[in-house]
């Protein structure tokens, strides 16, 4: 299968992760293994990568890059919020470090038939892991207009989320909605032609919404940051790449949460929560890609790297 993958900003990570000899490093999203092939040059011959992906292409992909550098990695078709669950079948209790490259991977985006692009007319599904969930065309179908609504504003940020949630459901009405172009279609039909003009796509925002909805992507994240943390082993790294707001809100917030000594709500006298910081942030501000970058992978523009180390 032919496939190319520029793994965004890998220096960073590299940097940040410090991948080093005879370490067990995780990478939850593994995809092509972009960042891992690189990763797993360094570990030597003792260190172990754990890879981790919901798509079985991907991990197919992947296997046969990575057996090409060496036999130390383990890989798992699973969601990465099962990370424990995979340690666990490989009796590990600790690890140096994790990689998370979140949202969809340049290998589902690529291929038209996932659904992932507004570029291209394709079956309406959007799954990471084809095997489970629901779709996407079962959620345009059957959701609530004030439940589109809701995802496409909250998960979206898209101004014109009620008008576009109102619009699917008079189309469906008609026809159900069942490849990414009729949607498309849809959503240019409810933004006003002037508020079109200029930006990103009119269906960006919508598409990006129905995905996160489809994948529970913000529960997911937010359901791993709670406990890995109590996997690293001490001065073990978290790295973490957000390609939009709401996943970098996320990561923010749950990082700063870890590194306060003190959650005890405002105006108490003496602490009562025993809470002790756990993280040291080793990013004040995310870092972003270098220009260069950007130039050469345009995908890499939003990309935001945040990174902690386990006191």
């Amino acid at each position: 299968m032919d496939f190319q993958h520029r793994p965004v900003m890998l220096r960073e990570v590299l940097s940040y992760l410090e991948p080093d000899e005879g370490k067990v490093i995780v990478d939850g999203t593994l995809g092509g293994a972009g960042h891992s092939s690189e990763i797993l040059k360094k570990l030597g011959t003792e260190g172990l990568l754990i890879g981790i992906d919901q798509d079985q292409d991907a991990l197919n992909f992947a296997r046969g890059r990575l057996e090409k550098i060496g036999p130390n990695h383990r890989l798992f078709q699973a969601n990465y919020k099962d990370f424990d669950r995979c340690l666990a079948q490989l009796g590990i209790k600790e690890i140096d470090g994790m990689l998370l490259d979140l949202g969809v991977s340049s290998f589902q985006l690529d291929r038209e038939e996932r659904g992932f692009s507004y570029q291209n007319d394709a079956p309406l599904d959007m799954r990471m892991n084809q095997s489970s969930g629901i779709t996407a065309e079962e959620l345009v179908n059957t959701w609530s207009e004030q439940e589109l609504a809701e995802i496409i504003w909250s998960y979206g940020e898209e101004r014109w989320a009620k008008r576009i949630a109102q619009f699917i459901c008079e189309a469906r009405q008609h026809t159900p909605l069942r490849t990414t172009g009729q949607l498309v279609d849809v959503i240019k039909a409810a933004i006003p032609k002037g508020a079109r003009q200029g930006g990103p796509h009119p269906a960006k925002r919508t598409f990006q919404a129905i995905r996160i909805a489809v994948n529970d992507e913000l529960g997911v994240l937010q359901e791993v940051l709670d406990k890995v943390v109590d996997y690293l082993k001490p001065r073990g790294r978290l790295v973490i790449i957000s390609f939009h707001s709401l996943e970098d809100r996320i990561v923010k917030k749950s990082l700063q949460q870890q590194t306060k000594a003190c959650i005890c709500p405002p105006g108490l006298p003496v602490c009562q929560c025993g809470h002790v910081p756990r993280l040291k942030v080793l990013t004040k501000k995310p870092v972003l890609p270098t220009r260069e970058e950007v130039e050469g992978n345009p995908r890499a523009r939003s990309a935001k790297l945040r990174a902690a180390e386990k006191i």
